[in-house]
């Protein structure tokens, strides 16, 4: 049996009896992206109550761009910590309430000076590649890890940006490996059975008729592990989950929706067994 072990006293609301066992691979199809609900209801597809009492709120945070990169990113597309929002979160909180019996809140976005980034256990980078963190954030971060968190960074590519991100997380767990988690990996089993980590290309690659980005040829699933060999930071390195989530509704992209499915059952798997562990 597995359960998420609280180690603050906000985050305990968050334990629940719930297993992390197989379960059958539900039919994703499309998630229309125009239902900007301001609420989720919960709706499962079938009777499941192994994860009632968990709670699960994705919390995407505002963080400080690299200088490098700023003049870019704002010229061409929003600032990356925004990438993909808000469709990407609300797509994929619908999708969990819909397959699981977790009480899923509406998404969120914050900075890491809020005094309620202690009331949520998870939160979620997107760009990290473009990350700057100053001199409070990493106390912070790493005083969120320590008392029970887990992070989760998304959608970076290539060796630059690693290296770059290698930098920053570095300061927030010096002296910490990063791992590889492999196939055999619980978290590839947790709800859907999941035989390799995806690489799931953002569309503009999609539209170019391939799968990577920036020299990101290899996708791989990273991790920090703490004290206990629990997974506390999470790292989608050389793939998009955000894009599959956002995108999921794109009918006039039928080649895409393999990569939507691909999308979401990993970042379900990823999800569920950061709550029963």
């Amino acid at each position: 049996m597995s359960v998420m072990r609280s180690r603050h006293p906000v985050w305990g609301r968050y334990v629940s009896h719930a297993l992390c066992v197989l379960a059958g691979v539900v039919p994703l199809g499309g998630v229309a992206q125009a239902l900007a609900a301001r609420s989720f209801v919960q709706v499962p597809i079938v009777s499941d109550s192994r994860f009632a009492g968990l709670e699960w709120t994705f919390v995407r945070v505002r963080y400080n761009t690299s200088a490098m990169n700023e003049a870019r990113f704002r010229q061409y597309w929003n600032e990356p910590w925004a990438i993909d929002a808000p469709a990407a979160e609300q797509n994929l909180s619908r999708r969990l309430a819909r397959i699981t019996s977790i009480k899923v809140n509406e998404p969120i976005v914050m900075t890491l000076d809020e005094e309620r980034l202690w009331e949520y256990p998870w939160l979620y980078f997107v760009e990290p590649g473009n990350l700057e963190l100053s001199a409070n954030e990493v106390e912070t971060l790493r005083e969120f890890l320590l008392r029970g968190g887990t992070i989760t960074f998304d959608d970076f590519h290539g060796p630059l940006e690693w290296d770059h991100f290698v930098t920053q997380i570095s300061q927030v767990v010096p002296g910490r490996d990063i791992v590889d988690l492999e196939a055999d990996h619980p978290i590839f089993r947790c709800f859907y059975t999941i035989d390799r980590f995806p690489q799931v290309p953002g569309l503009g690659a999609f539209f170019s008729g391939r799968t990577w980005e920036k020299g990101g040829f290899v996708p791989r699933l990273r991790a920090v592990l703490d004290d206990d060999g629990r997974p506390m930071v999470l790292i989608n390195w050389n793939t998009d989950m955000g894009d599959g989530w956002e995108w999921s509704n794109a009918a006039e992209y039928p080649g895409y929706i393999k990569y939507t499915g691909q999308s979401y059952r990993m970042m379900i798997n990823e999800i569920i067994y950061v709550l029963t562990h």
